[in-house]
């Protein structure tokens, strides 16, 4: 009966994160379950201002779902590979600029 019942949860999970992905406006609580984050340090951003957010009646907070998915995905870090791409990309375009 526990299994059942797990499955069932999990289940209950599922469907709650994919109308999540639909929805264009997301609640506070919402936005806490599609960031991962928890509600505390959601909190925290929100206070400080590091992160997009509307409170149309000055108490009540809300996200619009594309911006956090933009914000989630700042600040990316380069692979290993691409870094060493680039490096000798940058050496051979000088290589060449300096021969001339």
């Amino acid at each position: 009966m526990e299994t059942l019942e797990k499955r069932i949860m999990d289940v209950e999970g599922a469907v709650k994160m994919a109308a999540l992905t639909t929805k264009e406006v997301l609640t506070f609580d919402e936005a806490a379950i599609f960031t991962g984050l928890s509600k505390s340090y959601l909190y925290k951003l929100t206070s400080g201002q590091k992160i997009p957010h509307y409170k149309p009646s000055g108490k009540l907070c809300y996200f619009n779902r594309e911006e956090l998915q933009a914000w989630l995905l700042q600040n990316r870090v380069s692979t290993s590979d691409e870094i060493a791409e680039k490096a000798q990309t940058y050496c051979m375009k000088n290589k060449k600029g300096g021969a001339k």
